[in-house]
């Protein structure tokens, strides 16, 4: 029995691994055996590792150690617990990639030529993601801000990015990152450091919805906001309020894609009223779950492949009701 309470894999089978809060609930269950025939992944099979938010260093070791001495085990994606799992076993891995070392966070788990190897594809995912919202010049043509709640490994990552990811002169005003947890801060303020980025960042502790409120009616218009709170999908409520307004002409990411997802609605009821562009996470579902299987199984999948394998996940996944406009 693994860890999410389904049965093991028929023997012989290779297994791809998920690390995450609720894996049983996700899409991926519906699009990896389509995508792995498409891609000819050949016998294998997901496997989930369900972990609380908040686990600790021991259940995060004894995960990492079940996959890496696991032959048939090739790798695979976490979500949710990137930074935590990497403070708690970073020394189990015998190579990280320079984002993972700088990021401090692993995404993605491979194994090739007998090394165990920590990932960090949320920065180049979320680039990809942010790319094809945000055309070439926009910082620089709107003057715009971008707001992170969440100071967790999707927001890290999206921060990076944020702060490095196009020429200087097209990058965001000011960046703000909120979080509950003055620590994720000041691990994120150490990442911001290193990246020698000149784009000011302010890091708010707060608890507060309302004050939430006030960081988003004081951002400029055309500004970015990112839901990366777990809010709404593995963590009750929304960090805003229902009277939080959001920028106008802005640009909204909620990061999930399912559960009660309070922040993406509360966006979708002003998305016209505020000429708003609205994103849910399955666009970075998509880009997430191909970067991990490219290092994992060692292919590339290119522009077109992609769009092929977005289309074949649109057929699985669970449509998300939202309220009428």
């Amino acid at each position: 029995m693994k860890p999410d309470g389904t049965t093991g894999p028929p023997k012989g089978t290779k297994k791809f691994s998920f690390v995450g809060v609720t894996t049983r609930g996700s899409a991926i269950r519906r699009v990896f055996p389509a995508w792995a025939v498409r891609l000819g992944l050949g016998d294998v099979e997901l496997t989930g590792w369900d972990l609380p938010v908040g686990a600790t260093a021991r259940d995060y070791r004894a995960v990492v150690q079940a996959i890496k001495e696991d032959p048939a085990n090739l790798g695979g994606l976490v979500t949710t617990h990137k930074v935590a799992l990497y403070g708690a076993c970073s020394d189990m891995f015998d190579w990280a990639d320079p984002l993972a070392q700088l990021c401090e966070e692993v995404s993605c788990f491979s194994k090739r030529d007998g090394a165990f190897r920590a990932h960090a594809k949320d920065p180049v995912s979320s680039a990809r993601c942010l790319d094809e919202v945000l055309p070439p010049g926009y910082w620089s043509a709107t003057g715009a801000e971008a707001l992170l709640l969440g100071a967790g490994g999707a927001d890290l990552a999206i921060s990076v990015h944020l702060l490095n990811g196009r020429a200087d002169e097209d990058r965001p005003a000011r960046v703000i990152a909120v979080d509950v947890d003055n620590a994720r801060l000041e691990s994120m303020r150490a990442v911001h450091r290193r990246t020698g980025s000149s784009v000011p960042v302010s890091y708010v502790c707060n608890t507060s919805a309302r004050q939430n409120d006030a960081l988003l009616a004081a951002l400029p218009p055309g500004s970015l906001v990112v839901n990366g709170t777990g809010m709404g999908k593995d963590l009750p409520g929304c960090p805003l309020t229902p009277d939080a307004a959001f920028p106008e002409k802005g640009i909204v990411w909620e990061l999930n894609y399912r559960g009660e997802l309070g922040f993406l609605h509360l966006a979708e009821q002003q998305r016209r009223t505020r000429s708003l562009v609205v994103n849910d996470g399955w666009r970075y579902f998509v880009h997430g779950w191909t970067c991990a299987i490219e290092e994992t199984f060692d292919l590339r999948v290119n522009s077109e492949l992609l769009e092929e394998l977005s289309q074949m996940a649109l057929q699985h996944r669970q449509p998300v009701d939202l309220p009428a406009e």
